[in-house]
């Protein structure tokens, strides 16, 4: 097994004579490359809207699209990783990237940008899985998941506020064209570097695609893109009052029954009902409906206050992700030192990760005012950030714990419905129509008392008078929202007190894989310090 091992950590994929920290330093410019690219880019979402000429809420079907994609391949990836050598799997990856960019560059059809920002998404979990799961064993000798999950979501978290730097300045001082030809040269990178640095090498024979529900996972696609078009259309064609939204959910309806027969009906469906059954799975599942929920304020609120109260231009909110990054990288590190030094169990963890999201609630909910300085937002949003990665991390690495390996990236999967899928737009959906509600309440209420016979305004011009009434109702309406959040995170920390988890284990392993004869004969070409006859006598043994 440390033969098998040691092989493994020297990265074969690469030709012979790369240094290693030249192979390492290689896969994770990939990692990063890849979590850059994309169909849509969000940061420059005004100059999308106007660019081609689409509604607001087209362009972010097209996003939510690219990462339903990202979480519907979660079951594939395995079959797909010793399937195909990484060498193939990285050019295929950049040449569907750079396909779907130019599509999502030139296109305003929304279809066709929805069906190319979904198979970016698709592509781009691919080529990251590859990288991360050929970088393992650099990171973590021990296949130790703590160490793994929380460096993963570090450089995940952090790639998304870098990349939002990159393209916010890039369309202020450029054109929002420009982040496109950028991600292309970088992809165009990959392809030169896979190609004469990488050999194609395979770590036991290829297995073919055979006996993957293809048919699954199309009708799993359609239910969660259904259901994001109705939580980014609804407000738009007024939700049940439209036949449209109707018809999309009953046509969500009837995919996800089906979903449901054919997981009990048929042998191998894409998720199989015994996942469902697995302890502790519907809980993770409802923490991260919360966490979406929570988060959702930072969506929604932050930037209504931001933009409609204090009036930030798209710099001054972009600086804004350099306190977010900071807080990713602190929410890392203290993830690793929870988990991996002090050997803090679950429920503390947990704990602490809602603590720092409840308290960017409390710290939002005191410092909302008109003349608020930019430096008083770094700490909430530090706070924020460093929460998400902590309970993503930990509850990431107790499924790893709880699921056996067989099931466990089908658990990652339907976790990713609620993470990356449908949470964040039901969770945007709901905060959106809790503050278009209240606004417009509160509107009325303070428009009361604006008549003619009130010395204060009778003065006053009509606009100036409007203006000040619109904005004192969205920052009441704003910080009224805030404080239901608030209440909200003190009831999840109740709840993470009350709850039991098992303590941290040592270490966690990923379960060795047996490697046929024929990796001892490519090791050969590979010059390791083990012969072939101890790797072969390594191989028996772990067969026996």
């Amino acid at each position: 097994m440390h033969a098998i091992d040691d092989l493994l950590r020297q990265i074969p994929a690469f030709k012979e004579g790369i240094p290693m920290k030249v192979r390492f330093c290689t896969l994770f410019l990939f990692v990063l490359i890849f979590q850059f690219s994309g169909g849509i880019y969000i940061s420059s979402l005004h100059e999308l809207v106007g660019g081609k000429a689409l509604m607001h809420e087209d362009i972010m079907m097209a996003f939510e699209a690219s990462f339903v994609g990202m979480c519907i391949v979660f079951p594939m990836l395995f079959r797909l990783k010793f399937r195909f050598a990484s060498r193939t799997i990285f050019q295929f990856v950049a040449c569907g990237l750079i396909a779907c960019n130019l599509v999502c560059l030139y296109t305003d059809n929304v279809p066709l940008l929805v069906g190319a920002c979904f198979v970016a998404g698709v592509i781009r979990m691919w080529g990251t899985f590859e990288c991360f799961s050929s970088i393992q064993l650099s990171i973590t000798p021990t296949r130790n998941f703590a160490v793994f999950f929380p460096v993963i979501y570090s450089i995940i978290f952090g790639s998304a506020q870098l990349s939002g730097l990159t393209t916010t300045y890039l369309a202020y001082f450029f054109e929002w064209q420009n982040m496109h030809w950028l991600i292309i040269g970088l992809l165009l990178v990959v392809i030169v570097l896979s190609r004469f640095l990488l050999r194609h090498f395979h770590v036991e024979k290829p297995l073919p695609l055979y006996g993957i529900d293809w048919l699954g996972a199309a009708f799993w696609s359609v239910v969660l893109l259904l259901l994001v078009f109705v939580c980014e259309y609804g407000d738009y064609y007024d939700w049940l009052d439209s036949p449209y939204i109707r018809l999309a959910l009953f046509a969500a309806f009837v995919f996800g029954s089906i979903n449901v027969l054919r997981m009990n009906r048929i042998r191998q469906s894409y998720i199989e009902a015994k996942v469902f059954r697995y302890p502790h799975v519907i809980n993770m599942l409802c923490l991260f409906m919360a966490i979406c929920l929570l988060s959702a304020t930072s969506t929604v609120l932050e930037n209504a206050y931001t933009e409609g109260i204090l009036g930030y231009d798209m710099l001054n909110a972009a600086s804004l992700n350099w306190a977010r990054l900071a807080g990713v990288i602190l929410g890392g590190l203290l993830t690793w030192l929870a988990a991996v030094r002090f050997k803090i169990s679950y429920k503390k963890i947990v704990f602490i990760g809602f603590a720092l999201l409840a308290a960017y609630q409390v710290v939002f909910f005191f410092l909302i005012s008109p003349d608020a300085n930019i430096e008083l937002l770094y700490l909430p949003l530090a706070f924020k950030s460093a929460g998400t990665v902590i309970l993503y991390a930990v509850l990431t690495v107790y499924a790893a714990q709880i699921i056996p390996f067989q099931h466990l990236f089908q658990v990652l999967c339907i976790m990713g419905f609620i993470r990356e899928g449908i949470g964040s737009p039901i969770a945007t959906a709901s905060v959106g129509r809790m503050l278009k509600v209240f606004h417009q309440s509160n509107y009325l209420s303070l428009s009361g008392e604006l008549d003619a016979q009130n010395p204060l305004v009778n003065h006053l011009p009509f606009d100036a008078v409007y203006g000040e009434l619109q904005r004192q109702s969205l920052l009441v309406s704003i910080k009224e929202i805030f404080g239901y959040a608030v209440l909200f995170g003190v009831v999840l920390l109740i709840a993470a007190m009350c709850t039991k988890y098992p303590k941290i284990h040592k270490y966690i392993r990923m379960p060795v894989f047996v490697l046929p004869r024929r990796l001892a004969e490519i090791a050969l070409f590979h010059r390791p310090k083990y012969t072939v006859e101890e790797l072969l006598r390594t191989k028996d043994k772990i067969e026996m």
